[in-house]
């Protein structure tokens, strides 16, 4: 009795930090106006970063939500032999050793709790002190539940196991359909992504991040009809990956809309000509911007812009044959990659983005309006219908 209350006590409190983990799930994630929760203290610390990416769910489901269906189930196993009693209940007595089943699955909790551990610290470089305490009450669950005298964790396995295969048998027909409805109900929920809005973002993002080329550039200085109505600022480095990702979305966006105008706006992390940098972010980047703006002196800005990103010239010779592939005069190249006219147009552009807060790419700025960093397809469709 005395060990059904311990782990009933650590279940409920277990039960109880969970459903705060799920609602600060829900706040970082689905309510934009949200505040920081009281467990988001530095970058470190950090429970709203972990409930934002991609590593705060499984199969769609949030860990949250197992984990409060683990010390739900928990809670039930202890009450089982009351629970079972009840008529349209009774199929609960196949559980016939039910803190074995405990034991089990607590030693299973473990394992997992000591892997999230890990690629919280060493791979995300967050920590959720709530996620680490629930792994705590796992570690208590299992220590407590376990027989260590009589077979410990693999007698409380085999012994599941074994009443497992037993209610197999037994409810054959109830057992093929939850395992219907689970499997359906969770390949929806991977697919659809209904409560991990940071996944269905990143999928949408990665599909593009795998481009190596851009099926929707288009040739000139131009990218869109200036006339019109939504004005978009792009301030790109030809050097960042995600910049080239997102090139590839607007040119697809301009195409599809057809209501959007883009102004480019080079703004490369590079020390070698932006003077705000206090360390090195992409190497390489002012000769990249360089070659941008030389070509856009011969009319084909959007021509070589889209054979930077895709072939990242190593030096002047490649960049030459790029432009001869576009059909620029190379001698009229070559003087403009290193004239001092095409340097105060970068030093022009990447002071006007700093001027107006932008410090990062790739950002871009609607109506005044700033994006930093990018975004999922789907909604820089919607900032760029916005004409508000």
């Amino acid at each position: 009795m005395k060990k059904k209350l311990s782990i009933g006590l650590i279940a409920l409190i277990g039960l109880i930090t969970t459903i705060k983990l799920a609602i600060i799930y829900y706040e970082s994630n689905f309510n934009p106006y949200a505040l920081s929760s009281f467990c988001s203290i530095n970058d470190f610390i950090d429970c709203d970063g972990i409930a934002q990416t991609t590593s705060s769910q499984f199969l769609g489901i949030p860990l949250a939500y197992w984990g409060m269906g683990f010390y739900l189930f928990v809670l039930m196993l202890l009450f089982v032999d009351y629970i079972k009693q009840i008529k349209f209940l009774d199929f609960l007595s196949v559980f016939k050793r039910p803190m074995s089943y405990i034991s089990a699955l607590g030693g299973i909790s473990f394992i997992v709790s000591v892997f999230l551990a890990v690629k919280s610290i060493f791979i995300l470089h967050k920590v959720c002190i709530l996620c680490f305490f629930t792994y705590i009450l796992n570690t208590f669950i299992a220590l407590i539940a376990t027989d260590f005298d009589n077979g410990g964790f693999l007698k409380s396995f085999k012994d599941s196991f074994e009443d497992f295969i037993s209610g197999v048998k037994e409810y054959t027909v109830h057992f093929i359909v939850a395992v219907l409805v689970a499997v359906s109900f969770l390949t929806y929920t991977t697919l659809a992504n209904p409560f991990t809005p940071q996944v269905k973002k990143m999928n949408s993002i990665k599909s593009y991040l795998k481009m190596t080329t851009n099926p929707y550039s288009v040739s000139g200085n131009r990218l869109g009809d200036i006339n019109a109505p939504v004005k978009v600022e792009l301030y790109s480095d030809y050097a960042c990956p995600m910049c080239f990702a997102y090139n590839i979305m607007i040119h697809k966006a301009v195409k599809e809309l057809g209501n959007v105008y883009v102004e480019s706006y080079n703004l490369p992390l590079d020390k070698e000509c932006n003077k705000y940098l206090i360390k090195q972010v992409h190497k390489g980047a002012c000769r990249y911007a360089k070659y941008a703006v030389a070509a856009k002196n011969q009319g084909k800005y959007w021509d070589m812009s889209t054979l930077i990103f895709e072939h990242h010239p190593k030096n002047d010779e490649e960049a030459i044959r790029l432009a001869q592939k576009i059909g620029l005069d190379i001698e009229q190249f070559k003087r403009d990659i290193n004239s001092k006219e095409t340097m105060k147009k970068i030093q022009a552009d990447i002071d006007y983005a700093v001027n107006n807060g932008v410090l990062g790419t790739p950002t871009i700025v609607v109506h005044g309006k700033r994006y930093a960093g990018i975004k999922p397809y789907y909604e820089l469709k919607e900032i760029l219908k916005n004409n508000d």
